[in-house]
């Protein structure tokens, strides 16, 4: 079911009228920090900084300031989160995949727990979109199209993606193992470089989320293949799913969410999930996340964290299926 923007926010009115009066009885923090870790002008750089304007407006810290701690697939930024203060002044808004996939992949250079970290709200969800950009031909129209292309041109099969051991380096892998087809997977330091060499015809194609492509599909300089989700993306309607190109094994979606250093009491959990839900239902930040084609999420905190606990446990048979093997 497609969801519009005035169904979201009226969706939230309720439970947005419920929690802010809690947040002014216990009065703001004076400073507040969201880690990001991915660069500025990518997804979830966006959604942080409008996350932090509602959460001033919305009385939860008199400062709200976003750091980009770049690095490792965003783990630098979550390990610098978990050492910090319990008190709710230090968050970060990451893909959940940086703490349900990546200790799974790479334990030797990851420094921390699934424990580690407390699950407080999600913002919503994203499909991810298989993209290519000017390098490749314009009769390539779709998945099967480009993985016709890449066999005849093998010194061209390379994709990018927003770091390693992203979950978009192993649905790649997955496709790659299930096509037969060899594909060559080229980290980025998140979206925003990988989109510009996908620009710039340095590399043919990219699998990101779907709001990477939206300011560049116009102008036909990145052509969207396939979407991720059981349906098709509200936000990019014309495009056929995986799924539908014969490709189900690539149905995927990934939340957007907070989490909090493990120490946090539930009263400061509580807090930092009323005050985030009642950001979320601003008209203004369901714009946002309209343009960054994420699906604003409603659910509760105990149904986030059971949702994170789920995945984690799923991705080591999703990685098996690649093939791919971590290092001890």
């Amino acid at each position: 079911m497609n969801v519009t923007r005035r169904q979201v926010v009226g969706g939230m009115a309720a439970l947005a009228a419920a929690t802010s009066a809690p947040l002014r009885a216990q009065g703001p923090l004076e400073i507040a920090r969201i880690l990001c870790g991915f660069p500025a002008g990518g997804t979830t750089d966006a959604a942080a900084r409008r996350l932090a304007e509602g959460l001033r407006t919305v009385g939860y810290a008199r400062q709200v300031i976003v750091e980009n701690k770049v690095g490792a697939g965003g783990r630098l930024a979550f390990d610098e989160m978990r050492r910090g203060a319990t008190d709710g002044s230090v968050v970060i808004l990451q893909p959940e995949t940086v703490i349900t996939l990546q200790p799974h992949v790479d334990p030797k250079n990851t420094p921390f727990k699934f424990e580690d970290g407390v699950a407080v709200a999600g913002c919503g969800t994203v499909q991810y979109g298989f993209a290519v950009g000017p390098a490749v031909p314009e009769t390539v129209r779709t998945v099967r199209d480009f993985l016709d292309w890449v066999k005849a041109n093998p010194a061209r099969a390379n994709f990018g993606s927003p770091g390693a051991g992203s979950p978009q380096e192993f649905f790649v892998r997955l496709l790659s193992r299930e096509s037969g087809v060899a594909l060559n997977h080229i980290p980025y330091r998140g979206s925003a470089p990988g989109v510009q060499d996908l620009l710039g015809g340095q590399i043919p194609a990219m699998y990101s989320p779907v709001g990477d492509s939206l300011p560049h599909r116009a102008s036909g300089r990145m052509r969207l293949l396939a979407t991720s989700g059981a349906r098709r993306s509200r936000f990019a309607q014309e495009v056929p799913t995986f799924g539908e190109q014969g490709f189900s094994f690539m149905e995927s979606a990934e939340w957007y969410g907070v989490w909090m250093p493990r120490g946090a009491s539930e009263a400061t959990v509580a807090r930092a999930h009323g005050a985030i839900r009642t950001a979320i239902a601003q008209p203004e930040t369901v714009e946002v996340l309209n343009k960054l084609a994420i699906e604003a999420d409603t659910s509760t905190q105990a149904d986030f964290a059971k949702a994170m606990r789920d995945n984690h446990a799923a991705w080591p048979d999703r990685v098996r299926k690649t093939g791919f093997k971590p290092d001890a």
